[in-house]
């Protein structure tokens, strides 16, 4: 007999980084530790797709900080930069208040009223970035989180005739040298799918595959995206138009970041927004709350009403009674045959 793939009870947070989880940008840390300068680092990435275009090349401007980063390595400013140092990098990366502690207490949510135990909703958090996968991986939110899509870089190619060489050589000195995977602002839509049709659970289930809507694994109207600002606007317009709901987030300390999320709003981008403060009680705490229990109570109703729309009441005892009138077993007949 035909089954779906998955139950559909899950509920999905996807969280941009730079700026909706911590203040800055990931890459700070890293900066430091080779002494390079990071206002002058974005300048110049920032600069170079003008300065390739009259040079009479074409450069995505989506892919200029990871080729930037590597130039930086080979031309010996960053020598020796592995993954390894990406993710003790990532360890110092100071996040917003109430994190990562929120990711884990958020979860109790969907465990709080026996209805939503009863059908075995789980809330589950995904950071979806443009910044750099190792250094999420490093950081003090990896244990809370349930997957990450970000740009990965690849240390030693694979050089030409690999598949022909029995053994390959370990090299002690690791050095990224080649982009292995890039995110940029179109891409994490593709991302958002990837979760959607559950083919970071399932690799049998490509992301192009056709599935359809009731055998996707997290349907696009149990996830909440979260991101501070314009650049996700591919993703907040996915989202939205499948039914899930979008919030913006601010630095409490710079209006112009609470302007730029008003005006979102008033564009019909976002449902709501609020300060980046993830602790209990907080506005954006308390309105992520909401919304996880709406689509809980969502969840709830759909699943019993599949159920009894798929069973019929159960028969009755009829009473002993006197001779019935034709009516009466009209009524009768017309009684049992609902048993059926």
């Amino acid at each position: 007999m035909a089954s779906t793939l998955f139950n559909q009870n899950i509920i999905a947070c996807i969280w941009d980084f730079d700026k909706t989880l911590i203040p800055s940008y990931m890459q700070a840390p890293l900066f430091r530790r080779y002494g390079v300068d990071e206002a002058n680092f974005w300048a110049e990435t920032n600069a170079l797709a003008e300065h390739y275009r009259r040079r009479g090349s074409h450069i995505s401007p989506e892919i200029s900080y990871l080729n930037h980063l590597l130039t930086h390595v080979l031309a010996g400013k960053m020598a020796g930069l592995n993954n390894k140092i990406l993710r003790e990098c990532g360890t110092e990366i100071q996040f917003y208040p109430g994190l990562p502690q929120f990711f884990d207490f958020s979860r109790a949510w969907v465990r709080a009223k026996p209805e939503y135990a009863k059908h075995g909703i789980v809330l589950e958090h995904y950071i979806v970035s443009t910044g750099l996968a190792e250094m999420v991986r490093g950081s003090a939110i990896a244990p809370s989180i349930d997957g990450v899509w970000a740009c990965e870089f690849i240390e030693n190619p694979l050089q030409p005739g690999f598949l022909h060489q029995q053994e390959l050589g370990i090299d002690a000195s690791a050095e990224i040298a080649q982009i292995g995977m890039m995110i940029d602002n179109t891409t994490k839509t593709r991302a958002i799918f990837e979760i959607n049709k559950g083919t970071n659970k399932n690799s049998a289930i490509d992301v192009n595959s056709k599935v359809t809507p009731e055998d996707r694994r997290i349907p696009i109207q149990n996830m909440i995206y979260i991101a501070d600002g314009p650049s996700d606007v591919p993703s907040f317009s996915v989202v939205i138009k499948g039914g899930g709901k979008t919030y913006a987030v601010y630095n409490p300390t710079n209006r112009a970041e609470f302007e730029q999320n008003d005006r979102l709003r008033h564009a019909g981008r976002i449902d709501h927004y609020g300060p980046a403060d993830y602790t209990e009680g907080s506005a954006t705490v308390n309105w992520l709350h909401l919304q996880v229990e709406k689509i809980c109570d969502r969840i709830v109703a759909d699943r019993e009403s599949s159920v009894a729309s798929r069973t019929s009441r159960p028969p009755r005892h009829l009473t002993d009674a006197p001779a019935l009138g034709l009516n009466q077993k009209s009524a009768v007949a017309s009684q049992q045959a609902t048993f059926l």
